[in-house]
């Protein structure tokens, strides 16, 4: 189950983060810190645990997705409604540096766990929010999912083609990009807190805030010429060229060719050095007008080949391209190996897993997957006993069903 150490001293060796909350938003984010040395607790439900235990594609009744997500992670169940359970919480945090939650706003603080309850126990606490809408205004108790956030931070209108509705992206990436912007926002202040002198605070992030936040230039764009950004299908709005062109094997691949240099190249190499010469082509602008006679071109010369020989012509060119990489093919590709970007664990009864590798990479303190997601409950007693509970009154939680 567990992957042999580096022997190299972990990043946040001694930090303790308390995890309350499901699913992605929140918990992705104290995934990350574990990968890089962090102790997370992850306080589930005793009766069903975590709702991403059952998503997807399951091994003997488990999700391999939970197995990734929650790697490095100690189980502790507890009944959160529970008066026994609260305390517990409490006792956790007083040594704890960080809490990352994503309940609907209010609820914590209806059991008396919200940031000021928390914050007197422990000034030096740090505690993480994700929410559909943040902590205050007119939304805030609304329920929010990533496909909601994803929709009001403008992104879902810009995926898919003109004439037809909007599509996903293929995964929940509204919810990780909160997970993402949480660990900044508890790097920051940490930093503050041990660097500046400062003392502990809250990070209010909520899921549309986090997909807005990389939305570009939509808003800058709107509010200078009341320009709506919409769906462009695979093409690059205002860069050219820069598409997805079918091959003659029914492949598809990604042609970035939109620098200027790039772009000369990239004629030579498909045979048309007329257009690789023509100065209303030199720039980008110019080949933004012209965008559509580019991808006719280009379009015209992948069609007439197989994808193993148009990428091959375009690295030979040294144009940056890909194929459309699926499962099986980042699986099989040498550079994933080469990266240590697929590595293989062991699941509780002994059949193998293949967890995706850890980002980012750093030289000296790089982060690891210690062992893979925890059984239910599986830590619960050694944490309670790490707070002066005795085996006796471990059984007696559990058989008062707080545990």
């Amino acid at each position: 189950m567990e992957h042999p150490s580096s022997g190299q001293q972990a990043a946040l060796q001694g930090v303790k983060v308390i995890e309350l909350g499901a699913l992605i938003a929140g918990p992705y984010a104290a995934s990350l810190l574990g990968q890089f040395g962090a102790e997370v607790i992850k306080i589930e439900s005793p009766t069903d645990g975590d709702p991403l235990r059952n998503w997807r594609k399951l091994h003997e009744g488990t999700s391999l997705w939970w197995y990734s997500q929650s790697r490095n992670k100690k189980s502790l169940t507890l009944n959160l409604k529970s008066e026994e359970g609260q305390q517990i919480v409490r006792e956790l945090v007083r040594d704890a540096d960080i809490v990352i939650e994503n309940f609907r706003p209010g609820t914590l603080e209806g059991w008396g766990l919200g940031w000021d309850d928390l914050a007197r126990i422990n000034p030096n606490l740090i505690m993480v929010r994700v929410s559909g809408y943040g902590q205050d205004g007119p939304y805030s108790q609304r329920p929010g999912f990533a496909a909601i956030a994803e929709s009001m931070g403008g992104l879902r209108n810009l995926i898919g083609f003109p004439d037809r509705p909007p599509v996903r992206t293929g995964v929940s990436i509204g919810d990780t990009l909160a997970s993402l912007y949480g660990v900044i926002g508890a790097l920051l202040a940490m930093h503050h807190l041990k660097v500046n002198g400062g003392k502990g605070q809250f990070i209010d992030i909520a899921l549309y805030e986090a997909v807005f936040g990389v939305m570009e230039s939509l808003i800058p764009e709107y509010g200078a010429s009341g320009q709506v950004r919409e769906r462009s299908g695979a093409s690059l709005p205002g860069i050219s060229p820069s598409s997805t062109y079918l091959c003659r094997d029914g492949l598809y691949v990604i042609i970035a060719g939109n620098g200027d240099s790039i772009f000369k190249r990239l004629m030579q190499a498909i045979g048309r050095a007329d257009l690789a010469a023509d100065p209303a082509l030199a720039r980008n602008e110019g080949r933004v007008r012209h965008n559509d006679l580019i991808d006719q071109a280009i379009s015209d010369w992948t069609g007439q080949h197989d994808i193993g020989q148009v990428l091959q012509l375009l690295e030979a060119a040294d144009v940056p391209s890909s194929r459309v990489f699926t499962a099986a093919d980042i699986y099989q590709d040498p550079h994933y190996r080469a990266r240590d970007m697929i590595q293989r664990f062991t699941l509780p009864d002994g059949a193998p897993i293949d967890l995706p590798g850890i980002v980012p990479k750093l030289s000296e303190t790089p982060g690891e997957t210690r062992w893979v997601g925890p059984e239910l409950g599986q830590h619960t007693a050694e944490i309670l006993a790490s707070i002066g509970r005795t085996p006796q009154q471990i059984a007696m939680l559990k058989q008062r069903g707080v545990i």
